[in-house]
């Protein structure tokens, strides 16, 4: 029997997620917006959520994202999240000489996650900014195991470093891009029981 643990003392990937325990994520909305713009895709926030959750017992997740007030398809967007699963942390964008507009929110994802230790066991950053590579080493050392997952060509090393786990985005874009619309119809979760019972009749 000994033998046999020291054999297989060595664990896949798949066999190590199986223990992630409960799972809080943590998503830089603007590092996720130009991730996708390199891949070329949109982003389906409801598969990505399935996909960083797999499987495992969702403590909270986190979308901390610059807001423009008078951008009503922004605002509509993130009542959307709010409304499925997420919970949005906004700053107003502050204009830069340059005439960009930015808002820096990695001292909220820090605090966040450094103010739930103990709440979750797993945490789920989805960035690549190296400025966060200091209070994921921080979580790790109490005892938090943490996946970054980010577009390769934007993330940091000294991120992938401290990181216990490395996920680049280009590896799942399949499983979490909007489908174009063509190729399904939309059929709202209310209405499906309602057509069930009157094929029933």
């Amino acid at each position: 029997m000994l033998n046999e643990l020291s054999n297989d003392s060595v664990f896949s990937p798949e066999q190590v997620l199986e223990n992630r325990g409960r799972v809080a994520i943590f998503i830089d909305g603007s590092n996720l917006f130009y991730a996708a713009l390199q891949l070329g895709i949109e982003i389906d926030y409801t598969k990505l959520l399935c996909r960083l959750t797999a499987g495992s017992r969702l403590l909270r997740s986190f979308f901390y994202t610059g807001v423009d007030r008078t951008n009503e398809k922004q605002q509509g967007f993130l009542l959307w999240m709010r409304r499925n699963g997420y919970r949005v942390i906004s700053k107003d964008l502050v204009q830069l000489p340059d005439g960009s507009k930015k808002a820096n929110l990695d001292v909220e994802i820090a605090v966040d996650m450094m103010a739930l230790v103990g709440s979750y066991d797993t945490a789920v950053l989805v960035s690549g900014d190296g400025d966060l590579a200091y209070a994921v080493d921080a979580v790790c050392y109490r005892g938090v195991r943490v996946e970054v997952v980010s577009l390769r060509s934007m993330t940091s090393d000294s991120l992938i470093n401290v990181a216990d786990r490395y996920i680049d985005l280009d590896n799942i874009k399949e499983d979490i891009q909007k489908i174009p619309r063509q190729n399904y119809t939309y059929r709202p979760l209310s209405t499906i029981g309602l057509m069930d019972l009157s094929e029933e009749d």
